[in-house]
């Protein structure tokens, strides 16, 4: 198991979870987030990744704005290695690299490393127990040449439909298939591992990026299946709940409140002191209260205007009722569940950007949502600086110190 010496939190770590993938080798020739997630999610879970970058790194590395976070978000628990493809040499270090892995990642257009040898019907040729996951924009059909993006896929595939107001599409806050893509890569991965254990053979694993948003718009397309009647954007749909929306309180704050049965409805009007609406017999159901809501949300809205969005939080805990403050990503880092819970982890930032955090500066990241045992899947190694691991992964493979310096005198690796 590889530990990361340097990072701060090393000597403070608590037990650390099950490693489950541990042994386990994955290769990754990835970039931007999908891929990566892939390849995260089994470094979390043990798996050693090694990350076969460009000489001059993954290109997040360099992003600004909405794409500053990818790099040390998506590459945590991983190696990196600088390769050239371009060069027969550097191609050939990639071979050897893939050659001796339990699993290939990968998320290029279609048929760009079959120009290396290292697409999957050239390394399993060798190497029969290979798993190799490619991710892609659309699984193989008409739309498969396409260039994707998170954005093209969610304006096609009715997301950004959902989402926005009617006739203002908007596209969801994260990189939702991106993310999701990489995971669903991640779970092929581990049920072809699984067969591989009965079988003795791997195979190709594919998932895509439209493909992923279309099933997580399944639940519409089933609505508009069994009523006949078009799913709504969700600012404009039939909320099938009366009360369940954002209500702006004292000073402009804004809060999420809801009540979704008719139990909730009476703990709710108990809660804020509504005896007059808890005794009035048109709302005293669910469906009832949902056909007067267009009066029944504004009369809430009014009252609710004499509470703070910190005493209605207050009041819906105490009564056992959804609620939930509007927060925003950056306030997420004083969150006391997050901090009680060990949810955010350090790292060591690997790169600089202008005007912001330096190379080597410690933050905090989010861990994988899940726990093993009861612990959660922690950080073992900072996202790694470009080519950090060349020399250690170059004389895995047997490569001789002058070899290695020949490589490099050729940039074919660095």
């Amino acid at each position: 198991m590889n530990k990361d010496k340097t990072s701060p939190a090393s000597a403070r770590r608590p037990a650390e979870a099950p490693q489950p993938l541990a042994g386990l080798r994955v290769v990754e020739f990835t970039h931007m987030v999908m891929g990566p997630t892939c390849g995260m999610v089994l470094a979390d879970l043990g798996a050693e990744v090694i990350k076969v970058e460009p000489i001059d790194g993954d290109r997040t590395r360099r992003l600004l704005g909405a794409g500053t976070g990818f790099f040390p978000m998506f590459n945590r628990n991983k190696k990196s290695i600088a390769v050239d493809l371009h060069q027969p040499e550097g191609a050939a270090v990639a071979r050897k690299l893939a050659a001796g892995a339990d699993v290939v990642a990968e998320n290029f257009k279609p048929g760009t490393l079959l120009k290396y040898g290292l697409d999957y019907a050239a390394l399993a040729k060798d190497n029969e127990r290979l798993i190799y996951v490619s991710h892609k924009g659309f699984l193989p059909g008409p739309y498969e040449h396409r260039t994707a993006l998170d954005e093209v896929v969610q304006m096609m595939g009715g997301l950004a439909y959902m989402t926005g107001r009617p006739g203002d599409p908007l596209r969801a806050g994260s990189s939702v298939n991106d993310i999701m893509g990489g995971m669903f890569g991640a779970i092929g991965a581990l049920g072809a591992l699984v067969q591989r254990g009965i079988t003795g053979k791997g195979m190709e694993v594919q998932s895509a990026l439209f493909e992923n948003n279309i099933f997580l718009v399944g639940q519409h397309m089933l609505q508009f299946a069994m009523s006949g009647k078009p799913a709504a954007p969700m600012p404009a749909r039939i909320s099938p709940w009366a009360i369940y929306d954002v209500f702006t309180v004292k000073g402009g704050e804004q809060i999420f409140l809801a009540a979704v049965s008719d139990a909730q409805w009476l703990t709710f009007c108990d809660a804020l002191g509504f005896d007059d609406l808890k005794a009035d017999p048109s709302l005293a159901s669910n469906n009832a209260r949902v056909e007067r809501r267009d009066s029944l949300l504004p009369l809430l809205a009014e009252r609710l205007k004499a509470w703070s969005a910190a005493g209605l939080s207050a009041r819906f805990e105490e009564f056992g009722l959804p609620f939930a403050p509007i927060g925003k990503p950056e306030e997420l880092y004083d969150d006391p569940h997050l901090l009680a819970t060990g949810g955010l982890a350090d790292v060591t930032l690997p790169d600089s950007i202008p005007g912001g955090a330096q190379a080597g500066v410690t933050v905090k990241t989010p861990l994988f949502p899940i726990t093993l045992a009861g612990k959660r899947l922690g950080v073992r190694l900072s996202p790694p600086a470009l080519g950090s691991h060349t020399d250690e992964l170059l004389a895995g493979l047997g490569y001789t110190g002058a070899e290695m310096a020949d490589l490099k005198r050729q940039a074919a690796v660095a």
